[in-house]
């Protein structure tokens, strides 16, 4: 008789699909990744879907009805009967951080069960909220089998890893390298779109939210050369598009709105260089600079002490800015459109860099890993 799998159930607020997201595309990547070793199920609240069971490449699904969201988080308290129903026939439970949701239902449903937790971010705009959630995350890394933060650098910035360093093991996030093979196909709809545009192409991909720094870019395009295309929606669409026509941009800036994964890779291999703006520690991987240096396009990105300038690495593979600085950012762009050989070299460094340390592949390999510890761990307890 086959022995069963290793149950792990993923805890977090959203999941893609729907949910167009880095922490949701990332725990998708992990479910679906681990699926061939562990029974994997997701919980998470349904937002906008509709409540119940279903599964997705392998891997179960439940969506736990909501009644709103505030700071971000779901009110749901259907969850913490649903958290007890799907631990008790887990072996591991993974939380996803910052989740208000599934800790306060964690602690509220007595569950036992060994846990792992993958540090994504602090809070950092909800920041009275930490008055209230400060204690409930505490209670939630003390008792954590491994915690995962997502670079080094994060470990050595947060005072909430610091405090738990021993614990820590990085797991930096991957995407799947597939996605951006140079097929020919690719590439001539890339010079298709190159001749649309006069000049050198300067790319920004993402939501565009608040800490994203993307009005620094904008007002770092009126000195430099080329035509900026933004990719992505999000609240601060109107004002950004705003400070465009203010500013006269209007020749210069192009908002693209959402593209799909294969356009989005066309747009990137017509790109030349590609900028991550980000003034805000909200911003703590820059998941989007994978991904143009998987397409073999160099990096601008600012110093956060985060895991921006882990992926990103200065001199090698693009770079890094000081962050709120548009001059800064202007003459690190124009730098690189303006030197072919510099930009190709550095562009070839970050595609390596790409497929050494951020593939689907190595972060799946890396959980795996966790995950067979903590089972011989709890095992001989």
């Amino acid at each position: 008789m086959a022995c069963r799998k290793p149950r792990i159930l993923h805890i977090y607020k959203d999941y893609f699909p729907p949910v167009r997201g880095g922490i949701e595309n990332t725990i998708n990547l992990m479910a679906r990744g681990c699926s061939d070793e562990f029974d994997v199920s997701v919980l998470v609240c349904a937002g906008s879907s509709i409540p119940g069971e279903t599964v997705i490449d392998n891997v179960r699904v439940v969506r736990v009805p909501e009644i709103i969201r505030a700071w971000s988080a779901p009110f749901a308290p259907a969850f913490v009967s649903a958290l007890r129903r799907e631990a008790s026939a887990a072996d591991i439970l993974h939380f996803h951080h910052p989740n208000p949701t599934g800790d306060v239902a964690y602690l509220l449903s007595r569950v036992q069960k060994p846990y792992v937790i993958t540090y994504h971010s602090d809070v950092v705009r909800q920041r009275a909220a930490m008055a209230l959630y400060g204690y409930i995350q505490n209670r939630m890394m003390q008792s954590a089998q491994v915690i995962m933060p997502t670079s080094p650098n994060y470990i050595e910035s947060s005072p909430w890893l610091r405090r738990y360093k021993p614990r820590c093991h990085v797991v930096p996030l991957g995407i799947s390298l597939k996605r951006f093979e140079p097929l020919p196909e690719i590439l001539d709809a890339a010079k298709q779109l190159r001749s649309r545009y006069p000049g050198p192409i300067v790319t920004f991909v993402g939501r565009l939210r608040y800490y994203k720094g993307i009005h620094f870019l904008i007002e770092a395009m009126l000195s430099v050369p080329a035509t900026l295309l933004i990719i992505g929606t999000g609240p601060e669409m109107s004002n950004l598009q705003n400070l465009v026509r203010t500013l006269g941009l209007a020749n210069k800036v192009e908002f693209l709105g959402d593209v799909d994964d294969e356009n989005l890779v066309r747009y990137l291999y017509a790109t030349d260089v590609f900028c991550l703006p980000s003034h805000l520690r909200s911003e703590a991987f820059g998941i989007c600079q994978i991904e143009a240096m998987a397409c073999g396009v160099p990096v601008v990105s600012t110093a956060l002490a985060t895991g921006v300038p882990f992926v990103n690495v200065h001199g090698e593979t693009g770079v890094i800015v000081p962050p709120a600085n548009p001059r800064a950012l202007a003459e690190a762009v124009s730098q690189l459109l303006s030197n072919d050989e510099y930009r190709r070299s550095l562009g070839e460094k970050a595609k390596k860099r790409a497929h050494t340390y951020f593939s689907a592949e190595r972060m799946v390999s890396d959980i795996k890993s966790i995950y067979h510890q903590v089972l011989a761990t709890s095992s001989s307890e």
